[in-house]
């Protein structure tokens, strides 16, 4: 697995909420202090809440946290857990007489697996704060990673685990890192070897189907649902970047995710990038280079998602590990 975690920013913490009664959960990045932000939303099928204020036309800067969750649309409303929590200590922006905590999130879709009427919720949302730590987070089968699937495009039957992961890159006195819960219609492809380590299985289930091969020899899928997966992340800086950087950083983030992912930005998922600058460094940073670090930290943290994954035992949905592919 790739070394370092989002964590590794300062003054970011990450808290993951995992249901014990099915595979969902959410995952909190806080960022008390306010952050400024950016979004990029690639896929057709997003469920995203408080993104347009992400726009660098629009009048808020700074945001307190971002949430990535399961629970498809239903997930939202982990979020006002989130701002509950954030309200208690006082932490948002002064509106009048009260402080507003703004928290953008999106989710991913995981109701294929168990009881669909459960969903993370604001305890959830709340919880996951309860939890947040400055140290690296767990990853794979935990949080918004829970129930994430990968390699979907030939059906739910035949995808394997994905999960959450994360990484870091520290470049000078600069850190990009990022947090990305793995949630794909395609393969979790490793760029350096082109090699397919998590996606759609082949007819006996035992080994990758590469679904690129599979479209480009004749196989069509059977049927296909807007929204059907979703890969959600952020990435984050300490570097000092105004809202039109950060959105562009979320653009280059999605880089990582085109090397990492195939296909990917599909018309049936959600795919989706958060950006955080901190300006902890105190360092403005060329854009292009931190676009360019932002896109492999991306990409190691997708790899590091279905690194870290373990199979479910029902359904029965085995993880890149189970099979022997790392």
């Amino acid at each position: 697995m790739f070394p370092g975690a989002i964590t590794d920013i300062a003054g970011l913490k990450v808290g993951h909420c995992s249901d014990t009664r099915r595979p969902t959960g959410c995952t909190v990045l806080l960022c008390e202090a306010g952050a400024v932000g950016g979004v990029d939303v690639r896929g057709a099928a997003p469920g995203t809440r408080e993104t347009d204020l992400l726009h660098p036309l629009a009048t808020i800067a700074q945001v307190h946290a971002l949430l990535l969750t399961g629970g498809s649309a239903f997930g939202l409303d982990a979020a006002s857990g989130v701002m509950r929590w954030l309200e208690e200590r006082g932490h948002g922006v002064q509106v009048g007489p009260v402080r507003v905590p703004i928290v953008p999130a999106a989710v991913l879709f995981d109701l294929w697996l168990g009881d669909a009427a459960i969903r993370p919720d604001a305890a959830s949302g709340y919880a996951a704060c309860e939890a947040a730590s400055a140290q690296p987070p767990a990853q794979g089968n935990v949080g918004a990673g829970a129930g994430a699937t990968v390699g979907k495009l030939f059906g739910i039957d035949r995808a394997m685990k994905g999960g959450i992961g994360t990484a870091s890159l520290t470049v000078g006195r600069i850190t990009v890192a990022a947090l990305v819960a793995v949630n794909a219609i395609g393969d979790v492809v490793d760029p350096a070897s082109g090699r397919v380590l998590a996606g759609a299985r082949d007819a006996a289930g035992l080994a990758p189907l590469d679904s690129m091969a599979a479209l480009r020899g004749g196989q069509l899928p059977a049927r296909l649902m807007a929204g059907m997966a979703t890969t959600i992340g952020i990435v984050a800086t300490d570097a000092a970047l105004d809202k039109a950087q950060a959105n562009k950083l979320a653009a280059m983030a999605h880089d990582g995710l085109a090397r990492s992912i195939n296909p990917v930005h599909t018309a049936n998922d959600g795919d989706l990038m958060f950006a955080l600058a901190t300006g902890g460094s105190g360092l403005a940073g060329q854009m292009s280079v931190l676009g360019a670090l932002a896109a492999e930290v991306t990409s190691r943290a997708v790899l590091n998602a279905v690194a870290a994954a373990r199979g479910l035992v029902d359904p029965a949905i085995p993880s890149a590990h189970d099979l022997g592919l790392l």
